[in-house]
């Protein structure tokens, strides 16, 4: 079991907006956690606005700011609230139960819309780049 998971989803998302989340939790797994915390609580529009801002507040305090990306936060946000339409669970550790290819193929899912580098292009890391090859719902 990964370590976030022993916070509850308010104490998860209170320590992480308040930048105490200790850094080296905040998994892969952990980021797909938020995106859920946010968009279940919040609805998708909003749930992307928060995302954005709680993450550039997060990295900031821990000196990590040249590794957020606008593109693949947002498609991200985009990709989860897909799979949580189409879910049965209530909670995220079902959820991702429910859904475990998003831990292990997330980017793979992404690059799927995109014919360009998402993933390193600066281009993509400081403006949101619309999906060129297939859009999101």
């Amino acid at each position: 079991m990964e370590k976030h998971l022993e916070l509850s989803d308010e104490e998860f998302l209170r320590q992480f907006t308040g930048c105490h989340l200790d850094p080296s939790i905040f998994s892969h797994e952990a980021h797909l956690r938020l995106a859920w915390i946010n968009i279940t609580k919040y609805g998708i529009v909003q749930a992307t606005e928060n995302i954005q801002s709680q993450l550039l507040k997060f990295v900031e305090s821990v000196g990590d700011s040249d590794k957020y990306n606008k593109t693949l936060t947002i498609a991200s946000m985009f990709v989860v609230n897909h799979f949580i339409q189409r879910s049965e669970s209530s909670n995220f550790p079902d959820f991702i139960s429910e859904f475990s290819k998003l831990k292990t193929g997330l980017k793979s899912l992404i690059s799927s819309h995109y014919s360009i580098d998402v993933f390193t292009s600066q281009k993509a890391k400081e403006e949101y780049l619309e999906p060129d090859l297939l859009p999101f719902e």
